[in-house]
């Protein structure tokens, strides 16, 4: 009688899909391991990045939660450990009091001036071992795997 051999995967899809997840937790190790070292997380690098961008203007709270490159829940706490830095600061608007505006601040800036040369050490070290054509096809992939799952009218890049 012939061994039946175990299927490691369901389908293509969950091969895939947990292939994407593994590569993620070993990119996110090396990440994780850099941003430590600045007592910041990536997430948090990531709310900084999106207000220089903006700078010197502010985004409400709620812009800056749709901009993530992630969800995060708690958009809140992650600003108030920001604000501990004087990374970044708030305002209340008064014509509005619900709205609260979040602004990145000369700290944050410096900040994001010290590590940017050792981040793109990072990224050449997660990502470095691929071409540029293997990078723009890699990108595109993942465009297209996610598009659907995008909310409405919000393309993300």
């Amino acid at each position: 009688m012939k061994k039946k051999v175990a299927r490691r995967f369901d389908s293509l899809e969950q091969e895939v899909y947990l292939n994407m997840w593994r590569t993620y937790d070993r990119l996110r190790m090396l990440e994780d391991e850099f941003f430590e070292k600045y007592d910041l997380t990536a997430q948090q690098y990531n709310v900084l990045r999106i207000l220089k961008a903006f700078h010197p203007e502010t985004l409400p709270t709620l812009s800056v939660a749709q901009k993530l490159v992630s969800r995060a829940p708690d958009i809140t706490r992650m600003l108030d450990k920001l604000e501990q830095h004087e990374w970044v600061v708030r305002e209340r608007l008064n014509e509005n009091r619900r709205v609260v505006r979040v602004g990145i601040t000369e700290k944050g800036l410096e900040l994001l001036s010290h590590i940017f040369q050792p981040l793109q050490e990072c990224h050449a070290q997660q990502l470095g071992h691929l071409s540029p054509a293997q990078l723009h096809q890699l990108g595109e992939l993942l465009r297209l795997a996610r598009t659907p799952h995008e909310p409405t009218g919000e393309a993300w890049s």
